[in-house]
């Protein structure tokens, strides 16, 4: 069977490699259809880079999974599609958002529907499996932590605060068994390897696998995080497929228009005075891998 050319939300054919996901800033992207204690998430996906894998990716009335869903990004923009979402969480009180989020968009009529469990993602699947959702997902969508801090949000002297203020920039102190993105960096892969790996359980023979994911500096040396995430997804049993680009910024008559946050600026700034040549961050890797089939897991 043929499957259809898929398109995004504003009509453009899905398939292309550079994603013009940045279009509108990300703020105006979650109004209406994102409860207000959903932008306290220290990193959440952009939900225009979420609706455009899950339209290229899977056809309406299936199944979408996120083991590391938040707020429910992926879910969310699932149900508007016309795609249903599970999802998996770590901490409560982003689950409980997560299922306040599906309530809202069942309330505003989206066609999907979904569910949120919490608990580990390294270990949950295989119970989840086992309650009957072994290989009913035709999509994984998610993006791994990148340390325990991020942006954030933050109120600067433009905004009348005396001082820079910043909150909702950490994740919570749960154990650091159990939160990923406490985890020294090592072991933060080692556990994407092991949530990709128990995350196939619940996947159909073929499925694509979407991972989000970006560059970052640690101590001002460029970490190439999507080379490593690629590794530990290979590592899984996934085989990598595609590498396309997602915007983090807009396109207005053949120019980039900066999405950079406060803090990007303020780092960019600091390292460009200490003599290094680097930009703000305008994109984010999108790494696509399949799922095989056992038997072609027998033949490699």
């Amino acid at each position: 069977m043929t499957r259809e050319e898929p398109s995004t939300p504003d009509g453009r054919p899905a398939w292309t490699t550079v994603w013009a996901t940045g279009q509108r800033p990300a703020a105006l992207q979650r109004r209406e259809r994102y409860t207000p204690g959903s932008v306290d998430h220290p990193a959440k996906m952009l939900p225009a880079t979420a609706a455009h894998a899950i339209t290229a990716y899977t056809r309406p009335g299936q199944w979408v999974l996120d083991p590391m869903c938040g707020i429910g990004t992926t879910l969310i923009e699932a149900a508007h599609t016309g795609r249903n979402g599970l999802g998996i969480e770590l901490e409560p009180a982003w689950a409980d958002i997560a299922r306040t989020n599906l309530a809202h968009a069942a309330d505003q009529n989206a066609a999907g529907s979904g569910e949120v469990h919490t608990g580990d993602a390294r270990t949950l699947p295989k119970t989840l499996a086992e309650q009957g959702w072994a290989g009913r997902a035709s999509l994984l969508l998610t993006s791994p932590p990148y340390g325990s801090m991020t942006h954030g949000r933050v109120r600067t002297r433009r905004d009348g605060a005396g001082k820079v203020d910043k909150w909702a920039h950490r994740y919570s102190p749960t154990p650091e068994a159990a939160q990923l993105a406490y985890q020294k960096h090592d072991d933060l892969l080692d556990s994407v390897t092991r949530m990709l790996a128990a995350a196939r359980a619940l996947l159909e023979p073929g499925a694509r696998v979407v991972v989000t994911v970006r560059p970052f500096r640690l101590r001002g040396r460029l970490i190439d995080f999507p080379g490593q995430v690629t590794r530990a997804a290979r590592r899984a049993g996934l085989q990598p497929r595609e590498r396309c680009v997602a915007l983090l910024c807009g396109i207005r008559e053949g120019r980039l228009i900066s999405r950079a946050s406060f803090f990007q600026m303020v780092e960019t700034t600091r390292l460009r005075r200490s003599g290094l040549p680097v930009g703000v961050t305008a994109h984010e890797d999108v790494l696509i891998l399949a799922n095989p089939a056992p038997a072609a897991e027998e033949r490699q």
